[in-house]
């Protein structure tokens, strides 16, 4: 069995710490490096029900997407939420790696999952990385759709194969307009309406887009915005990481036993629509 400071390497390898933005806490959170790893579990966020599921597993490690603590702390008492996981974690012996932002930029990242989820081919980059001198990782991904779809037939698609959530996906639109380009963003992607305009796609599928920016972004163009929620787009990525674990445990002959949460920590978790409310 691998040590975690091997497993950790060949993840850094894969979501380099330094392409994380200046702002985000990513790498591992606690976890002995000399420990040995057997059984490693991916979730989106590193929260009390996933650690439960992780030491239900007897996971020795859990990489997650989200950071647990991103502005940081000066205490890990029990008697808070995320003191909780620490103790938690610790107390089993599991460890606690994130990817996040790092995830994002990577190839493939984040926002190639879920094109893949979604059955769209990726052209190129929504946001190049300009250290990538191939052009291959960058922020969000501009991609094409296999035959065209109107908007209305491409929200259905997105809510069959993204993971259900009470959101669903929210649709602004002409909803019999013809969709042949996409640019998708897991994630919350508003601050990307620049460089959608610019790449001249038809729709942008992303999460948490805020009432402004949105209202904006159609006042500009007839651009289709699609409105998943954040949890689904970022999960298909916990397929594509555990199954790149998977190669490299094979590789270097780990025998790794690698899971993929299903737990959904999305934190709506009902939905009453409007009488009345256009579907």
């Amino acid at each position: 069995m691998p040590r975690l400071s091997e497993v950790i390497a060949a993840l850094d390898a894969l979501w380099p710490p330094a392409s994380a933005e200046d702002w985000d806490a990513v790498g591992t959170v606690c976890g002995d490096p000399d420990q040995e790893v057997s059984r490693v579990l991916f979730a989106v966020d590193p929260v009390q029900e996933i650690v439960d599921e992780a030491v239900k597993l007897d996971a020795d490690l859990l990489v997650t997407h989200h950071p647990l603590y991103l502005r940081g702390t000066t205490t890990v008492a029990a008697s808070n939420f995320k003191g909780r996981v620490v103790h938690t974690l610790i107390k089993n012996d599991i460890a606690l790696h994130v990817a996040h932002t790092n995830a994002d930029r990577a190839d493939p990242g984040v926002s190639d999952a879920l094109a893949g989820a979604l059955d769209l081919r990726v052209v190129r980059p929504l946001v190049p990385d300009p250290a990538d001198a191939d052009g291959r990782r960058g922020l969000g991904r501009v991609c094409e759709l296999d035959h065209p779809l109107t908007v209305s037939e491409f929200a259905a698609r997105a809510a069959e194969r993204l993971p259900a959530t009470a959101q669903g996906i929210r649709v602004a639109g002409d909803p019999e307009a013809l969709v042949r380009t996409v640019a998708v963003s897991g994630g919350s992607g508003d601050s990307l309406f620049a460089d959608v305009r610019a790449a001249g796609v038809d729709a942008f599928l992303t999460a948490d887009l805020r009432h402004h920016p949105a209202s904006e972004a159609r006042a500009h163009s007839p651009l289709a915005l699609l409105d998943a929620a954040h949890w689904a787009t970022e999960w298909p990525w916990c397929e594509l990481a555990a199954a790149q674990l998977d190669e490299i445990s094979d590789r270097h002959g780990w025998d790794l036993r690698v899971h993929v949460s299903k737990t959904v920590t999305d934190p709506w978790n009902s939905h009453s629509p409007s009488p009345g409310a256009p579907n």
